[in-house]
């Protein structure tokens, strides 16, 4: 347990690095896509050595390229490229919450677009996660200053 709770810390600290570094590379007039390209190319650098020790045989068959392409270019390389010009006009904490609602989001398609069913645990998960984001969302309040009486 402990070990995948680190891991989870860890993937929301990168998170945000990703996102804040993103962001001041784009607002320094740096083009989205060439961000997204070179931290994505990062990514896949780093995470080689796994797909080395776990067999890439599956890559040569074309169920497993057309796996890779359409995972790779459909639904990340798109969404990450949006998210990238999406950047250019939205501050870094503003895209960094509305991007916690993701899992949310598939949950739902999920359930709407492949009748697939919630566990209770599931529901009760994404209760959580929209009560955080209401909770993120809402700008605090400040108190009203006492008038003061001009003599």
């Amino acid at each position: 347990v402990v070990p995948g709770v680190l891991l989870a810390l860890l993937g929301g600290l990168l998170y945000a690095f990703y996102a804040v570094m993103a962001a001041r590379e784009i607002g320094r007039g740096v083009r989205p896509d060439a961000v997204m390209g070179v931290m994505f190319g990062g990514s896949a650098v780093i995470m080689l050595p796994i797909l080395s020790a776990n067999g890439v045989a599956w890559l040569g068959e074309p169920r497993g390229l057309a796996a890779v392409l359409y995972l790779g270019l459909g639904t990340t390389a798109l969404s990450y490229f949006l998210y990238g010009r999406g950047l250019r006009s939205t501050p870094v904490a503003t895209a960094a919450t509305l991007a916690l609602a993701e899992p949310a989001v598939a949950a739902l398609l999920g359930l709407v677009v492949l009748g697939e069913r919630l566990a209770p645990v599931s529901v009760a998960g994404l209760v959580l996660l929209a009560l955080s984001l209401v909770v993120v969302a809402v700008p605090e309040r400040k108190p009203e200053r006492a008038l003061e009486s001009q003599p």
